[in-house]
C-alpha cells in the first residue's frame, strides 16, 4: 500500500523543539522552577479563571531537539487561541516542565505541576517519560495528551491519548512501505535494545516483514552503553547483502550510522522512522551523507496546503526556523484539547478528575483538521486515527514522497 506523500521538518539552526520553548519566553512556573515557563498569563491571572495546561518535555541534554519543538508548536497554538478568545471564552495558561528525556525528572516535573493546579496535560515528550508520567497521571485521573511519546505504554491508561503515531503502526507501515514499493529484496536492520521506542518499532516491523516481499539477512543491536561505533553491524549487513539498512532510532546515532557507512564504502538505502527529523541539523554533521535517507514522518512543511502554509509561516516568524513533526503535533495537540474541552463545555472551576472523565468521552467525538492531518479523530484506545506519510532527504533537504 502506498503510503501519502510526506514530509518532516528541518530542525533549524536552534532547534526549536520542545513543547513550549520560544513564543512566551520564560517567566517561570508558579513553583519556582528555573526550568518551567508558562504562557499567556501572569501569576496573578492563573488564580482566577484560566485554564492551565501543563508541558513536559526535554529543553536541555541530548534530546532537547524534540522537546523544544514541542513546547513552541504548543505556546504558538496557545497564542493564537487566546487572541481568538480562548476556550469558551476562557483563556489558556500553559507551563512547561524540563524533564531531560528522564524517567524520573519527568514525573518530578508533573508533581510540580500537578501542585500549580493543572487542568490537563500535554505531554510528555519522548516514551520514557510519558509511560512513567502516565503511570502517575492515571492514579490522578488526569487528562494527557502526548504529541510524540510513540510506546505502546503511552496510552495504556484511559485517560491518555496521543497525536503521534505508536511505535508498532511505525514498523509496520516502515515494512509495508519498504515491500509494497519494491525497495529492497535484502533488508537489515540495526535497533538500540536498550530503548522502548526502538525496539517497539523493530518489532513490529519483523512482524510485517513476514507479509512482505523482502528478506531481513541480518539484524543487529546495539545499546545506550555502546551507540557510538556501529562498524560491526554495518559489516554484518554489507556482508548479508543488505541493499537497504533499517534505523529504528533518533538522529543523533543515524547521523553516525551514516558517517561509518559512507567511511566504509557501504551505501545502501537507510529508511527509518520520526526519530530521524533533526538530522539535518545535528552539529559538524555532513549533510550530503543523509541523501536518499527517507524516514516516516506525519508532516509536510512544503505542502500547498493553506493551513499549513500558515502555520509554517508563523512558526518561522515566531522562531526563526522551520517546524518538523514534532512541532506540529504538539499545535495539533492544544488544538485537540481545546476542541474536546469545548465539546463538553469544560470550565476551569470544575475538578481535573472531572475534566479527566469528560475529556475521555470528548476525544472519541471531536474531529479536527489539523497540519498533520484533516479529519484526524481518536479511538477510545487512545490512537489517532489518520494516514502515514514517508520523507525522503535529496540534496541536503527534504523532498516529497509520492
Amino acid at each position: 500500500m502506498k503510503m501519502k506523500k510526506a514530509l518532516s521538518v528541518m530542525l533549524a539552526a536552534a532547534m526549536t523543539m520542545t513543547l513550549l520553548v520560544g513564543c512566551g519566553g520564560n517567566s517561570g512556573s508558579d513553583s519556582g522552577s528555573d526550568t518551567g515557563s508558562s504562557t499567556e498569563n501572569s501569576k496573578e491571572e492563573s488564580s482566577g479563571d484560566v485554564f492551565k495546561i501543563g508541558g513536559i518535555g526535554p529543553v536541555t541534554g541530548g534530546a532537547a531537539v524534540y522537546g523544544e519543538a514541542v513546547k513552541n508548536g504548543s505556546e504558538l497554538a496557545v497564542k493564537e487561541i487566546n487572541e481568538a478568545g480562548g476556550i469558551n471564552g476562557v483563556q489558556i495558561e500553559m507551563n512547561y516542565q524540563d524533564d531531560e528525556h528522564d524517567a524520573e525528572k519527568a514525573v518530578n516535573a508533573y508533581n510540580t505541576l500537578k501542585d500549580w493546579g493543572m487542568h490537563a496535560l500535554l505531554g510528555t515528550v519522548t516514551s520514557a517519560p510519558c509511560v512513567a508520567v502516565g503511570e502517575v497521571s492515571k492514579d490522578d485521573n488526569i487528562f494527557m495528551l502526548t504529541p510524540s511519546g510513540t510506546a505502546v505504554e503511552c496510552v495504556q491508561y484511559d485517560n491518555a491519548f496521543r497525536v503521534c503515531f505508536s511505535d508498532p503502526m511505525q514498523g509496520l507501515e516502515s515494512a509495508k512501505y519498504i515491500g509494497e514499493n519494491g525497495l529492497a529484496k535484502k533488508v537489515a536492520a540495526i535497533y538500540d535494545s536498550s530503548d522502548v521506542y526502538s525496539t517497539g518499532i523493530y518489532e513490529a516491523f519483523v512482524k510485517e516483514a513476514e507479509n512482505q516481499d523482502f528478506e531481513i539477512v541480518a539484524a543487529e543491536a546495539f545499546t545506550a552503553e555502546a551507540k557510538t561505533d556501529f562498524s560491526v553491524q554495518l559489516q554484518k549487513a554489507k556482508d548479508a547483502g543488505a541493499e537497504l539498512v533499517f534505523l529504528p532510532f533518533y538522529y543523533t546515532e543515524a547521523s553516525l550510522v551514516l558517517k561509518q557507512a559512507a567511511g566504509m564504502s557501504y551505501n545502501p538505502i537507510f529508511f527509518g522512522c520520526d526519530g530521524m527529523d533533526g538530522i539535518l541539523a545535528v552539529d559538524g554533521f555532513d549533510v550530503d551523507l543523509a541523501n536518499n535517507l527517507m524516514f516516516m514522518s506525519p508532516f509536510t512543511p512544503t505542502s500547498e496546503d493553506e493551513a499549513i502554509q500558515k502555520f509554517v509561516k508563523d512558526y518561522e516568524e515566531a522562531y526563526g526556523s522551520t517546524p518538523n513533526q514534532f512541532a506540529a503535533d504538539a499545535y495539533d495537540g492544544m488544538y485537540a484539547i481545546k476542541a474536546a474541552m469545548e465539546e463538553k463545555d469544560i470550565t476551569p472551576d470544575m475538578s481535573p478528575s472531572d475534566i479527566c472523565d469528560a475529556m475521555k468521552e470528548a476525544m472519541v467525538s471531536i474531529t479536527i483538521d489539523g497540519v498533520t492531518a484533516k479529519g484526524l479523530t481518536w479511538e477510545a484506545s487512545g490512537e489517532p486515527s489518520k494516514e502515514p506519510m514517508v520523507v525522503k532527504i535529496q540534496d541536503g533537504d527534504y523532498a516529497v514522497v509520492e
